[in-house]
C-alpha cells in the first residue's frame, strides 16, 4: 500500500494544530515573528548549502523546512487577522504575472504570448528594463515619504553583509553609478588598501576598522564585475581553507603532534603540500573526467 501524499493544505492544517492552543506543541505555541527569524536565515542557508554540496537526496528536506517558515509566518498573521496563507499565494502569483507582461500579455496566469512567438525572440534587454521599472514603481509604492524613493528602497537591511554589498553596488550601477571596467574597481582596492596601511602606521585602529570595511566593499564589487557572487566565493574560501588546515591538523597527527605544538614554517610545509594535492587532484580530473551518468536517470 503506497504511503499517503500530503498536499499543502495538509501543511497548513498541521500548522494549525501544532499553534493550537489546547493541543498543540508547547515549543510552536512559544513562537512569534522576531523569534523564527534566525531559523528561517538558517534554513535558507541550509537550502544553499545542499544545493553546493550537490546533496539532492537533502534537498527536499531542507526545501521542506525553508517553506515551513512561511506557513509559520502565514500562521501568525492568520491568529492576528492579517492575512493567511492563501493571501501569500495570490500576492506572490499576481506580482509575478505583472512583472511578466511578455509571458502573461493579457495580465492574467491564463493568457500566453501569440503562436508562434518564442521565447530567443522576446528582447531580452526590453524584458530587463521592464522588470526594473515595474519593481522601481512597486519600491516607489513602499517607500518612506520624508526620505523619497531610492533605487536602493527594499534591499533587506538582514541581508549577510557581503550579499548587501554586491545588492546596494548592482542598484546603484544599474543608474550609472560605476566604474566602466573591472580596473578601475582593481584601482578603488588598491587605494583601499593604502589607506588601512596608513591607519595602521598612525595607530588609528578604529579608522583601520573602517578602512577595511571600505576594503571589503570594493572586493565585492570586484566580485559584481565578473559576475560573481560574492558570498559563494568566501564560502568557497572557506571550504578550501578547511580542507587545506584539517589536511594540517591530520599530517601532524601522523607525527604524534598538533598545530599548537609547531613553529609556523612547519605548518606552513603542510599547507603548501595540500595546495600541491589540491592542484594535483584538479588537473588529473581535467584530463580524465569521470563518465557521464546520464543513463542512469529514472
Amino acid at each position: 500500500m503506497s504511503e499517503t501524499r500530503h498536499a499543502i493544505d495538509d501543511l497548513l492544517t498541521l500548522m494549525a494544530v501544532l499553534r493550537d492552543p489546547g493541543q498543540g506543541c508547547p515549543w510552536d505555541l512559544e513562537q512569534d515573528w522576531d523569534s523564527i527569524v534566525p531559523h528561517t536565515l538558517e534554513e535558507a542557508y541550509e537550502v544553499a548549502d545542499a544545493i553546493e554540496r550537490r546533496a539532492w537526496d537533502e534537498l527536499p528536506g531542507e526545501l521542506g523546512d525553508l517553506l515551513f517558515q512561511v506557513v509559520y509566518y502565514s500562521q501568525f498573521a492568520r491568529e492576528e487577522g492579517r492575512f493567511d496563507f492563501h493571501d501569500v499565494v495570490q500576492t506572490l502569483i499576481a506580482k509575478m504575472v505583472r512583472r511578466h507582461p511578455h509571458v502573461f500579455p493579457d495580465g492574467t496566469l491564463a493568457s500566453r504570448r501569440p503562436p508562434g512567438v518564442s521565447a530567443e525572440q522576446v528582447e531580452t534587454r526590453q524584458v530587463h528594463s521592464r522588470w526594473e521599472s515595474l519593481k522601481a514603481a512597486e519600491r516607489a509604492g513602499r517607500s518612506d515619504e520624508a526620505l523619497g524613493a531610492s533605487v536602493l528602497d527594499d534591499v533587506p537591511r538582514t541581508l549577510p553583509a557581503l550579499s548587501r554589498a554586491a545588492k546596494l553596488s548592482r542598484r546603484a550601477a544599474r543608474v550609472g553609478f560605476d566604474w566602466p571596467d573591472s580596473a578601475g574597481v582593481i584601482a578603488k582596492i588598491r587605494e583601499e588598501l593604502d589607506e588601512v596601511e596608513q591607519a595602521l602606521a598612525a595607530d588609528d585602529r578604529a579608522q583601520a576598522a573602517e578602512e577595511v570595511g571600505d576594503l571589503l566593499f570594493a572586493v565585492t564589487n570586484l566580485a559584481r564585475t565578473l559576475k560573481a557572487d560574492p558570498e559563494r566565493c568566501l564560502r568557497e574560501t572557506n571550504a578550501k581553507f578547511e580542507r587545506r588546515f584539517r589536511h594540517v591538523e591530520a599530517a601532524l597527527a601522523e607525527r604524534g603532534t598538533t598545530p599548537g605544538d609547531v613553529d609556523l614554517d612547519t605548518m606552513e610545509r603542510h599547507w603548501r603540500e595540500a595546495k600541491r594535492r589540491e592542484r594535483s587532484e584538479y588537473e588529473t580530473s581535467v584530463e580524465h573526467p569521470e563518465p557521464s551518468s546520464g543513463g542512469d536517470r529514472p
